[in-house]
């Protein structure tokens, strides 16, 4: 596991807490951000943080493709790794895609993370790029809380999980 993993996972672990099993969230019964929806046969309950880190590191951060943006820059495999976690690895290649096109970059938005949408970080402006990264996973949150006003009650906290994540 990488350094800049290690870093992006306990920025993780300050948002996602111990276990929780609210109704109204749409991961359902959680543990470290581990959700029984997703992960039907593991005991959440008993889930221990290094099993949950295991997890992070081969669901999330290697299916997002962290390693190959974390060398264009840490900081932004960090908001790609969370931002998987939170909003799903295909919404945050989809996050990163239009963040790249209003770089003025012409990329498919369909979530796949590939050689294209990875030699496309490679050239563009990264302090750019990150500021965008950030700012289209705000609209993102702006949109699916406009679309379902249940999920309202999170905007708040995603929000400042975006803000956490551009100052930490």
């Amino acid at each position: 596991m990488s350094p800049t993993f290690e870093k992006a996972f306990r920025l993780l672990m300050q948002f996602e807490g111990g276990y929780v099993n609210d109704p109204a969230d749409p991961g359902g019964e959680t543990k470290f951000g581990i959700s029984k929806s997703e992960y039907p046969d593991l005991d959440i309950k008993n889930l221990t943080e290094e099993q949950a880190k295991e997890i992070y590191w081969r669901d999330y951060w290697l299916k997002a493709r962290c390693p190959d943006l974390e060398t264009v820059h840490p900081k932004l495999a960090i908001y790609h790794f969370d931002t998987a976690v939170n909003a799903g690895i295909r919404r945050a290649g989809q996050i990163l895609q239009r963040a790249l096109n209003r770089q003025g970059f012409n990329l498919v938005v369909d979530g796949i993370v590939g050689p294209v949408t990875i030699s496309t970080v490679s050239r563009c402006h990264t302090g750019m790029l990150l500021r965008d990264y950030l700012l289209q996973r705000l609209l993102y949150y702006k949109r699916i809380t406009d679309k379902n006003s249940s999920l309202r009650r999170f905007f708040r906290g995603w929000v400042n999980r975006t803000l956490t994540l551009y100052t930490g």
